[in-house]
């Protein structure tokens, strides 16, 4: 039971300074004074972000929007950046990446969660995870914001895909944005568009923005080239699978239309083709584990594969959550192709391949 509201924990970040002080320099351990704050309330930590479940509603058939209400550590977020979200299951900590949806003065948050066929955290977030329940949150990150100037704007996702532009989308009209707006969104089916009565309401308040869906399993419809081409806009924002994603980026080029263009995939974007390399070595240091290895997977699933488990997020290079320090050796970004060889330098497990024997800081 919470001994003081919310509102007031949030407001304590500052106050707890000190305590802070103390554990940067050895004199008072994180941990312990971590579990005396959550006795005052529940979310209340020196450091570490913890969120309350305020509510919970299916915005899509498989898609539930969460409102969280957050301590005082959660700073500097926006609407259209990601969050990883931590859920403890049988004992193992998992993690996972959302989209922030709102983000609110008061600290509430809303990610917007898809269900996943097989998928252990969507499924389990959805199914199980009640009002009233208090989550574990890491940083937010994410370069995604609405353009500067006043020109039109083409808003085109697939699937949940949708998320990082709704939030944006939403805090743009709020603050009185009057150019053109075009929504362009892909899904299979009917029921899967995500925040339809919402998006309704925006458009008929604001009659600047335009909505289209395109129902690729029940009619067969896809967004393409002739849909993109008569809609409006100076800067393109786009979010959905890798091949979605490459196919806008494409047509934005050969359109020639000027402007931004802001792209994010949500799956693993295409690493560059090579040819199998011989056996090489893999060197962990603070695992002391040397290691067979090759220079065709990235380095963050050789290290699971032999039994480590590094810290990971979105799998992609976005997050930074894998970023190790590289102690020698050659890596190549699995992206660009592009080799890094400095000693000391950060690279991200992620999208980095070894070029030759490696030793790195895990």
């Amino acid at each position: 039971m919470a001994l003081i509201p919310l509102s007031l924990a949030r407001r304590l970040r500052r106050p707890l300074q000190p305590l802070r002080h103390l554990c940067g320099n050895g004199w008072l351990r994180e941990a312990d004074a971590d579990f005396f704050l959550r006795l005052i309330h529940p979310v209340l930590r020196l450091n570490r972000i913890q969120a309350r479940v305020e509510a919970r509603r299916w915005v899509a058939e498989d898609m539930l929007a969460l409102t969280l209400s957050c301590n005082g550590n959660a700073l500097g977020w926006r609407a259209g950046q990601h969050v990883q979200l931590h859920l403890q299951q049988d004992g193992v900590r998992h993690a996972r990446s959302y989209s922030l949806t709102a983000v609110q003065p008061d600290g509430r948050i809303e990610l917007a969660i898809k269900r996943q066929p097989g998928g252990r955290m969507s499924n389990a977030l959805l199914d199980q995870v009640a009002v009233g329940q208090v989550l574990e949150l890491a940083p937010a990150f994410g370069e995604l914001k609405w353009p500067d100037d006043e020109r039109a704007v083409m808003l085109v996702a697939a699937g949940s895909g949708i998320t990082p532009l709704l939030g944006l989308l939403r805090d743009a009209l709020a603050r009185g944005f009057s150019a053109p707006v075009t929504l362009l969104h892909q899904v299979r089916w009917q029921a899967q568009r995500a925040f339809v009565e919402e998006l309704q309401a925006l458009a008929a308040r604001h009659r600047n923005l335009h909505l289209r869906w395109a129902l690729s399993a029940e009619n067969g419809e896809r967004i393409n080239a002739t849909d993109l081409a008569q809609a409006p806009g100076a800067h393109l924002l786009g979010c959905g699978p890798q091949g979605f994603v490459e196919q806008l980026r494409q047509w934005w080029l050969a359109a020639e239309r000027g402007g931004s263009l802001q792209l994010e995939s949500f799956t693993p974007l295409r690493a560059l083709t090579v040819r199998a390399a011989d056996e090489l070595r893999l060197g962990f240091a603070r695992s002391h584990q040397q290691v067979a290895g090759n220079g065709v997977q990235s380095l963050l699933q050789q290290a699971e594969d032999h039994g480590l488990r590094p810290a990971h997020g979105c799998r992609q290079g976005i997050c930074a959550s894998c970023t190790c320090t590289l102690l020698a050796g050659t890596v190549r970004d699995l992206r660009s192709g592009e080799l890094f060889a400095e000693p000391g330098q950060p690279i991200r497990l992620c999208v980095s391949a070894p070029h030759g024997d490696v030793e790195i800081d895990l």
